[in-house]
């Protein structure tokens, strides 16, 4: 059994920052991209980043420049340095691990969420 678990959101003012933190356990032999996307009330989930095991990064234009995604392979986890936060950044986080693969399968799994919330 996988599980994807985040931490990190918050409540924040304009302009200030904020790191999340996204870590898969189980029974994992590899996964080949962790990447953070977001939903706002009334909207559609969307990327944010993401991160492939060799290191590729990409990003959503409205972050580009203020979020920077990380990841330690070895630990199966993955960060997102938010900076410069606006009220649009306002969201639920979800963390996604792409093909995990694990002994019995292949497959993708999501965390449970995490609330950012950016508001003087």
């Amino acid at each position: 059994q996988v599980q994807v678990v985040e931490s990190g959101g918050g409540l924040v003012q304009p302009g200030g920052s904020l790191r999340l933190s996204c870590a898969a356990s189980g029974s994992i032999f590899s996964i080949y991209a962790m990447g953070w996307y977001r939903q706002a009330p009334g909207k559609q989930r969307e990327l944010v980043a993401r991160i492939t095991s060799s290191g590729s990064t990409n990003y959503a234009d409205s972050v580009k420049g203020r979020f920077t995604i990380s990841r330690d392979n070895g630990k199966n986890t993955v960060y997102l340095q938010m900076n410069s936060l606006k009220p649009e950044d306002t969201a639920v986080y979800y963390c996604n691990a792409d093909r995990v693969r694990t002994l019995s399968k292949l497959d993708d799994y999501w965390g449970q969420g995490t609330q950012v919330t950016v508001s003087s």
